[in-house]
């Protein structure tokens, strides 16, 4: 039993959605005055006395499996256009599921945690986190919501110190910051929350 968590680059497996971060990234960068780093996405895979569940935020439209353990979903971009399956993602708890361009993962996986009471917790948790629109701040946290978020949020609400989380070198996690603000607020963050962190990573040279 435990929890492991995965670190893909931005995009594995999509040539548009890697071209877009990379853009992204770029500007970012020159805004912030840092050279570039490389994007990563995160998922969790938690092993409990039930089963293995794959938990991740993704497109709604990148799944064509029927079962795939849907607990949450939201709005893309905005919610005007939420509505449109394109424009959708949901929240995933897939027993027996799988991370897409698993095999492309780097650092991974990363034992977060063997605890079986912690493991049990993320799944207990998984149905609470908020959905907010991807892309955009609405929670006023500084940064925004997307996958990253989500398993930040998980990590910190059930007890595991997200400091565990070591980022590849050179690289960047957009929205953690945003699950960490936001599971800070929540009135379920446990006596760990006090150690709320950035997961480890080599910091770009300015």
């Amino acid at each position: 039993m435990g929890v492991d968590l995965y670190w893909l680059p931005l995009g594995a497996g999509g040539r548009s959605v890697r071209l877009n971060g990379k853009v992204y990234e770029a500007f970012r960068a020159r805004r912030e005055h840092r050279c570039r780093c490389e994007l990563y996405h995160s998922a969790l895979e938690v092993a409990t006395d039930t089963g293995v569940y794959v938990i991740e935020m993704a497109p709604a439209w990148d799944e064509l499996a029927t079962d795939r353990g849907v607990v949450g979903e939201g709005a893309v971009g905005s919610r005007l256009l939420g509505h449109l399956r394109l424009f959708q993602y949901e929240i995933r708890c897939w027993r027996d599921g799988r991370i897409p361009d698993v095999e492309e993962a780097v650092n991974s996986p990363q034992r977060l945690t063997d605890e079986a009471p912690q493991a049990r917790r993320v799944l207990d948790l998984i149905a609470t986190v908020p959905t907010p629109v991807w892309g955009r701040d609405e929670l006023r946290t500084g940064d925004m919501w997307n996958s990253n978020s989500v398993i930040a949020w998980l990590l910190v609400t059930s007890g595991i110190d997200p400091r565990l989380a070591h980022l590849p070198p050179g690289g960047r996690a957009p929205g953690w910051n945003a699950g960490l603000a936001a599971a800070r607020r929540s009135r379920r963050v446990t006596s760990h929350g006090s150690h709320c962190g950035q997961p480890r990573m080599q910091h770009c040279a300015h």
